[in-house]
C-alpha cells in the first residue's frame, strides 16, 4: 500500500481548513502540506445546507477571511453568495490543488518513536483505503457530525402520512408550494427557514418545546456603506471589521453582566415588532438567560413579519405524537400538516469522529484538558480548530492558523520533532469545554475535553485577549512541551 507522507495534513476543507491552508502556505512555505475533505466539494458546512434561506447568523466582515475583504453590500449573507466567497478564496490562493476530494479519514494514529501520524483514509469513490502519514494533524472539519443530525424519538413517527424533512438532508426537489408545513425548533435553522418559505406555502407553523432569544436587525448597515464610500475597500473592510468585533465583544460583556437588563431589552424589542396584544409572555419570554444559549438573529425582522402577514404562527408545546395528518400535543390540540420539518439540531463531534490512538491506546478525549481551544493535554503535534460561540467562528480559526504556523516555526527552530501540552498537577479539569446550556451541547457535554482552573486551560472564548496572546506574545509557556522522536 503506498505510503503518503506530508509535513501537515488538514482535515476538512470548510472556512477553518481554507484559512489554515492560505497561512501554511504563506508563513511556513517549507512545509509540504495537503487537505483531505471527506466530501466533493470545498465550503462545509455551507455546501452541505440546501435548505431554503440559509445564510450566515454572523456579519461577513468577521465571519469572512482576514485576508479577504468582503466587499459585498449585505453583512448578513446567504449561502451560494458565501459558497462563491469561499471558491473564490480558493482559486485566488491557489489552494484546489492542494485538496484531495472524497478522502475522509477514519482513524489516525501517533507513534512516538517515529514522531509521526499515521492514518487511515477511505477514498469515498470506491471505499478503498490507504494509509497517509505527517508529522502535524490538523483538524478542521467543525463541531458537528455531517452524516446525521439530531432528531428525538417520537412516538408514533412512522405513522405520519406527510413528509418528514430534516434540514441536514433537505432534498433539493421538496415541492411545498401550498403546503401546510410545521417546523420542530425555534432555533437558527428554524427562523431561517420560516421566513424563507412563508410566502409559498398554505401556512407555516413553529412548533416550539420552550422560547428562544431573537435579536432583529438589517442585513445591511448604513454606517458601513458610508465607510465604504469614503475609504478604499482594503481600508473600509479593516475598519468595519474592527467595529464589529469591538462592538459584538461590548455586547456579548454587557449582556453577561446585566442579563435582567437585556433580557427586557431583547422581549421589549419582539413586542415592538408583533405589538402589545400578541402573547410576548408564552411564546418569546426564555426561561433561561441571554447568552446561556445563542441569541438567534433575525434580519430584517422577516420571521415576525411572516407572523403579521398571517402565514406563519408559533406554538409553544410539548409533542405527544406524531398521527397520520401531523402532530397531537400534550395539550390536546392537533397541529395538521403535509410537511413536518424536524429543525431539532446537530449531533455535535470533535476531532472529526476519527478514531484516535496515542502510542497504540485510543484517544478518549473527555479524559482531556483543552489547550487554547486548540489542543489537548498529552496529546502530541494534534491541533484542532474551535471557533467562537460569542462571536464569529472565524475569527477563532483564524487566531488558530496564526498559533499553529507560529508553533510549526518554533518546532523546527528548536530543532523538536513534536510539541504536547502538559497539565502540572496545579490544574484541575474543573468545567465544561463551553459554558453554554444549548440542547446540542448538553447532550454530549461528559463526552467533551475539559477546561482547566487556569490559564492557559481556560476556554476564554475572548477574541481580543486570545489575539493579544498569539499575536503580541510568545507562544512558549511552562505547559507546553518540545520533544524529539523516541
Amino acid at each position: 500500500m503506498e505510503v503518503n507522507h506530508k509535513d501537515v495534513i488538514i482535515v476538512g476543507a470548510g472556512i477553518s481548513g481554507i484559512g489554515a491552508a492560505y497561512n501554511l502556505k504563506k508563513t511556513c512555505p517549507q512545509k509540504t502540506f495537503t487537505i483531505l475533505e471527506g466530501r466533493e466539494s470545498i465550503g462545509g458546512t455551507w455546501d452541505l445546507f440546501k435548505y431554503p434561506g440559509i445564510r450566515s447568523d454572523s456579519d461577513m466582515h468577521t465571519m469572512g477571511f482576514r485576508f479577504k475583504p468582503w466587499t459585498e453590500p449585505k453583512t448578513i449573507a446567504d449561502g451560494p453568495s458565501i459558497m462563491e466567497y469561499l471558491n473564490e478564496a480558493v482559486d485566488e490562493n491557489k489552494l484546489r490543488e492542494r485538496i484531495q476530494f472524497k478522502r475522509k479519514v477514519i482513524s489516525a494514529s501517533w507513534i512516538s518513536t517515529e514522531a509521526i501520524w499515521s492514518l487511515e483514509v477511505e477514498d469515498q469513490s470506491n471505499k478503498s483505503v490507504q494509509t497517509m502519514s505527517c508529522n502535524i494533524l490538523y483538524l478542521c472539519g467543525g463541531y458537528y457530525n455531517y452524516d446525521e443530525g439530531y432528531t428525538p424519538e417520537f412516538e408514533g413517527r412512522d405513522n405520519f402520512e406527510g413528509l418528514i424533512v430534516h434540514p441536514q438532508k433537505w432534498p433539493e426537489d421538496l415541492d411545498y408550494l401550498g403546503k401546510r408545513v410545521v417546523v420542530i425548533g425555534s432555533g437558527a435553522t428554524a427562523v431561517t427557514i420560516i421566513p424563507s418559505m412563508a410566502e409559498e406555502v398554505s401556512h407555516i407553523t413553529m412548533l416550539q418545546r420552550s422560547p428562544t432569544y431573537y435579536m432583529a436587525a438589517p442585513d445591511q448597515s448604513v454606517l458601513d456603506e458610508f465607510i465604504k464610500k469614503i475609504t478604499t475597500d482594503k481600508l473600509g473592510f479593516f475598519l468595519i471589521r474592527w467595529k464589529n468585533i469591538l462592538l459584538g465583544r461590548f455586547f456579548v460583556s454587557q449582556v453577561k453582566k446585566k442579563p435582567l437588563k437585556y433580557k427586557e431589552m431583547l422581549i421589549n424589542g419582539v413586542k415592538e415588532h408583533l405589538g402589545e396584544n400578541y402573547n410576548i409572555d408564552k411564546h418569546f419570554t426564555p426561561k433561561y438567560m441571554p447568552w446561556d444559549q445563542r441569541l438567534c438573529l433575525v434580519p430584517n425582522a422577516d420571521m415576525f413579519e411572516a407572523i403579521n402577514s398571517g402565514k406563519a404562527s408559533v406554538v409553544t408545546d410539548t409533542i405527544h405524537e406524531f398521527t397520520p395528518k401531523g402532530i397531537k400535543l400534550n395539550s390536546g390540540e392537533e397541529l395538521e400538516a403535509d410537511i413536518i420539518i424536524t429543525a431539532t439540531g446537530l449531533n455535535m463531534q470533535l476531532l472529526n469522529g476519527i478514531d484516535i490512538k496515542i502510542d497504540n491506546q485510543t484517544l478518549d478525549i473527555s479524559e482531556k484538558i483543552q489547550y487554547k481551544t486548540m489542543m489537548f493535554s498529552d496529546v502530541p503535534n494534534l491541533i484542532a480548530t474551535f471557533g467562537y460561540t460569542t462571536a464569529s467562528w472565524t475569527l477563532g480559526a483564524d487566531l488558530t492558523s496564526e498559533y499553529a504556523c507560529k508553533l510549526i516555526n518554533l518546532l523546527d527552530k528548536k530543532g523538536m520533532d513534536y510539541f504536547c501540552p502538559e497539565a502540572g498537577k496545579d490544574v484541575a479539569a474543573d468545567s465544561d469545554f463551553l459554558d453554554l446550556t444549548s440542547g446540542y451541547i448538553q447532550r454530549v457535554a461528559h463526552m467533551l475535553p475539559k477546561q482547566g482552573s487556569k490559564d492557559p486551560w481556560i476556554n476564554t472564548q475572548n477574541y481580543l485577549k486570545d489575539l493579544f496572546q498569539i499575536r503580541f506574545k510568545s507562544i512558549e509557556d511552562s505547559n507546553l512541551k518540545f520533544k524529539k522522536a523516541g
